[in-house]
């Protein structure tokens, strides 16, 4: 960092490279919204960032107590920026239990804005601060340099005479600390002005509330001398190309319908609300007009049997779901393996098991994704890696599933579902083409149709249901081999079963092999990742490379098949290390499939890897 005085203002201005601000309070003060208008003003003006939004399952969770804390988590800067970061520089607390729950990721030296209101003796008791305990009176902030704000004050005093409720003002408050922290960061109100015109324009009466609150904050810090500090981060040098921050939801949502596009096929959605994946139904749902059908069904069983009917009469069928909705579909996931239909099943997974943790992160559906279902059902699994990647891996799930007409299961999860970070808008001639070929006519020597005649992927045709001449039966008992009737031979049974396993392993084909993401292809240790985990492990490894350490990481993205390569590349290094959100899934697979001792590194607390437990961890295992 760099300081510098402001000669016409009694302020120091500070240029950092990044900055880690948390938005910390209740789950009714609207701290989502404003880290999402502060990070997507962010973006506009050119910083690279990453977010972390996090916050309790109830819908109103217990007000002023920790299980109710709602927080949301931004990291920008000038340079790549790949992780939300460990330890925040400014947080904002809107009550005690706020400042309890965050504090102690909070940098030594770091800011805290507090509001007042939210630390009276009624707020700290919730917090289940000790009776006499006051921490903005006594030392337990002497560490930090604090600003007493009374933020639910300066917004009451701001919107009165305005005929606004009691209620209606106090949800404007959030739009108070967002103005304060513009100026802290020498950010622009405009952004977040026009969204709060479009927002609200059909009542204008809250527009202008919202507005009015937003600019009260902007002045606050720019007259009280309290706010001598503020902080500077220039936009951050990326590839040239149109930019908008992006969520991964959303990401996956632009990836469904520019796969539909590229391949010509309409796109249909049959789902059932689910958190974290309901972004993706809401979405899609925007697309009418071009075309996007989406069906909310009144469970997950009809959701993804709608998918598969959809499917089935040509069209890019898509089913969306969290980790125990994917256990209700796995019975007609089965039926799609057995049809050999296209179907992409996106789950995004959260903590569990049963309702588990439903606004928290996981990684602990690999194994299910992979053998979750009854008989032998082998599918394509892909992961994606962060938010923008689930553009490039929905897109990639729906290539494969139409090519080789296959279920595929794309999974994400809750950290870069609800994640942000800028995403350079694709060339369309990048994008990779989808082959799509329905049959026409009779395939057999003899002028008959073989629904199960494979080419050299071992990939049946895709047949329209009411295509003249090539009537045939379909259904979930097995199928014979090359004519799709009804058998229950032994020895076709264990063909068939071959087959659809020999179809999947031949994807591998078809997808890039496995490089090393940091580092190189020899080593005294590679990480090897999969999903979210991929920038904690990518920032952890190049901090341990610029200390000196013999270290790479690869990350998967393609999970079943495995890139061809894998095995010869893991023998390039002395140790592997595999860090997940779950108790060693991957490593399972790794350890079996290739009979190397691999070492875990499991976290399964809801929350992401931080880069200092990964880099502690890498360096642990270097100096064994």
């Amino acid at each position: 960092m760099t300081n510098e005085v402001n000669l016409n203002n009694t302020y120091t201005e500070i240029e950092a490279e990044s900055m880690v601000v948390r938005f910390s309070g209740d789950s009714g003060d609207g701290m989502q919204l404003t880290g999402m208008q502060f990070t997507d003003t962010a973006a506009f003006l050119g910083n690279d960032l990453s977010t972390f939004p996090d916050y309790p399952s109830e819908i109103r969770a217990p007000i002023g107590t920790v299980a109710g804390v709602s927080g949301f988590q931004v990291h920008f800067g000038s340079k790549e920026i790949y992780t939300p970061g460990d330890e925040f520089d400014v947080m904002v607390a809107m009550n005690a239990a706020a400042l309890k729950v965050d504090l102690p990721r909070l940098k030594k030296g770091g800011v805290i804005i507090a509001n007042i209101s939210g630390f009276d003796k009624k707020n700290l008791g919730l917090a289940k601060y000790p009776e006499t305990a006051d921490p903005l009176e006594d030392l337990t902030l002497d560490n930090y340099i604090l600003h007493k704000v009374d933020i639910t004050k300066n917004t009451k005093e701001c919107l009165a005479g305005t005929g606004l409720g009691t209620k209606e003002i106090e949800r404007s408050k959030n739009m108070f600390v967002l103005g304060l922290l513009f100026w802290t960061f020498e950010k622009p109100l405009d952004h977040t002005i026009k969204f709060i015109e479009e927002k609200f324009a059909k009542k204008p009466e809250i527009a202008d509330a919202n507005i009015k609150t937003l600019k009260a904050g902007w002045n606050y810090g720019e007259n009280t001398e309290i706010f001598n500090i503020r902080f500077k981060v220039t936009a951050a040098k990326q590839p040239s190309g149109v930019y908008r921050n992006i969520t991964g939801n959303h990401a996956t949502a632009i990836g469904l319908i520019a796969a539909s596009d590229k391949s010509g096929l309409p796109l249909f959605l049959g789902s059932y609300p689910i958190t974290p994946a309901t972004d993706i139904l809401h979405e899609l749902s925007k697309y009418k007009a071009n075309g996007v059908k989406t069906f909310q069904a009144e469970d997950e069983i009809a959701g993804v049997c709608s998918a598969i009917g959809a499917s089935y009469t040509g069209q890019l069928a898509i089913t969306t779901t969290s980790g125990p909705g994917l256990a209700l579909k796995t019975e007609a996931i089965g039926l799609a393996t057995m049809l050999e239909i296209p179907l992409v099943i996106v789950n995004v997974q959260r903590g569990g098991p049963s309702t588990g943790l439903p606004t928290k992160t996981e990684q602990a559906d690999l194994l299910m994704a992979m053998h979750g279902r009854h008989g032998e059902a082998p599918l394509a699994v892909l992961a994606a890696t962060s938010p923008s990647d689930c553009f490039s891996m929905a897109y990639e799930a729906c290539r494969i599933a139409v090519e080789h007409m296959t279920p595929v299961i794309l999974l994400t999860d809750g950290y870069i579902a609800n994640g942000s970070e800028p995403w350079r808008f694709p060339i369309e001639d990048d994008l990779k083409p989808i082959s799509v070929e329905f049959l026409g006519k009779p395939n057999g020597e003899n002028g008959e149709i073989l629904p199960y005649k494979r080419n050299e992927k071992l990939v049946r045709p895709w047949i329209k249901p009411g295509t003249k001449g090539l009537e045939h039966r379909i259904g979930g008992l097995e199928k014979q081999d090359i004519t799709g009737n009804v058998s229950y031979d032994p020895l076709n049974h264990e063909t068939m079963v071959h087959l659809r396993a020999e179809k999947i392993n031949k994807i591998a084909d078809y997808i890039p092999e496995l490089k090393p993401d940091t580092g190189n292809d020899k080593a005294k240790l590679l990480v090897l990742g999969w999903g979210s985990t991929y920038g904690a492990i990518k920032t952890a490894v190049r901090e341990a490379i610029a200390e000196g350490y013999d270290v790479a990481n690869a990350h998967l993205r393609y999970i079943n098949p495995f890139p061809k390569n894998l095995g010869e590349l893991l023998k390039g290094y002395d140790k592997v290390l595999i860090p997940e959100m779950n108790s060693g899934q991957l490593l399972q697979l790794i350890r079996a499939k290739y009979l190397i001792d691999a070492t875990g590194f499991s976290k399964v607390q809801g929350m992401p890897f931080t880069t200092t437990e990964m880099k502690a961890k890498i360096v642990e295992l270097l100096n064994q």
